[in-house]
């Protein structure tokens, strides 16, 4: 999986430019459904990644993007699980987030946030 380009609400993963947030899960790609964590958008400002969401737990890494800005709220019981899991979460801004997707490893699934 080779990702060319990013901006502020696309990004580009082999050739196919996507307009929305991402979860990637052992090299399968589709569409983050956020609709789990829209009751905490008003305790972050932000609707935040939360436990109640289609997470792609199978695996050693799971990178989170957090968005240009780095907005994307990361809720406690997210890293709780991850740890509890033994799952290394990264969370950084998605072009952080991005250089380390490219940087290989077949064990690491992700959450990308396009946006802020």
């Amino acid at each position: 999986m080779r990702f060319e380009s990013f901006s502020f609400g696309s990004i580009q993963i082999d050739g196919v430019i996507y307009e929305h947030d991402l979860v990637i899960d052992r090299g399968e790609i589709r569409k983050r459904r956020k609709r789990a964590s829209k009751e905490y958008r008003a305790a972050y400002g932000h609707t935040p990644l939360s436990i109640k969401e289609d997470i792609p737990w199978h695996c050693r890494r799971l990178v989170v993007g957090t968005g240009a800005q780095g907005a994307l709220p990361v809720m406690d019981e997210v890293l709780q699980e991850a740890k509890r899991r033994k799952v290394e979460l990264l969370s950084l801004p998605t072009a952080e987030a991005i250089a380390v997707l490219n940087g290989g490893g077949k064990a690491t699934n992700a959450i990308l946030h396009v946006t802020c």
